[in-house]
């Protein structure tokens, strides 16, 4: 049951958005949680940076298994979320926030390319699924 007014929101925003915009939620929540694995890292505070980066690994899991694999684009993107998810299980084995960090890179370079596809695609009056079809 949903008790806050917050969690309502946060449900009612996930059933009126576009699949890009999902997409880009997605983004925006395995980038916050890197961060707070980041931060626990700093603090020393490794039941922070497991929980977080756990949460990260999931999300980048379920960036893979959405993508519609009809399009050759979506290889590539496999790839990278491939490696990403690589890098997010040695930044939390390791406690390396070398690796952590560049897991954000790769996530926030590709928040920014959904978000202009997304513009884009509004712009010309399309419903954008996806940039190159992508996630379906």
């Amino acid at each position: 049951m949903i008790n806050s007014p917050y969690d309502k929101y946060r449900q009612s925003s996930v059933q009126t958005s576009t699949p890009a915009q999902l997409v880009i939620m997605l983004y925006d929540g395995a980038i916050r949680f890197i961060r707070a694995g980041l931060d626990g890292l700093k603090k020393n505070d490794l039941e922070k940076t497991n929980t977080n980066l756990g949460k990260a690994q999931t999300i980048v899991s379920e960036l893979m298994s959405t993508l519609d694999r009809s399009y050759e684009v979506s290889e590539g993107l496999y790839s990278l979320y491939e490696y990403t998810s690589f890098l997010l299980v040695e930044a939390n084995i390791r406690k390396d926030a070398a690796k952590a960090e560049e897991a954000v890179g790769y996530l926030t370079e590709l928040r920014e390319t959904w978000l202009q596809a997304s513009k884009i695609a509004a712009g010309q009056g399309q419903t954008p699924l996806s940039p190159e079809g992508a996630h379906g």
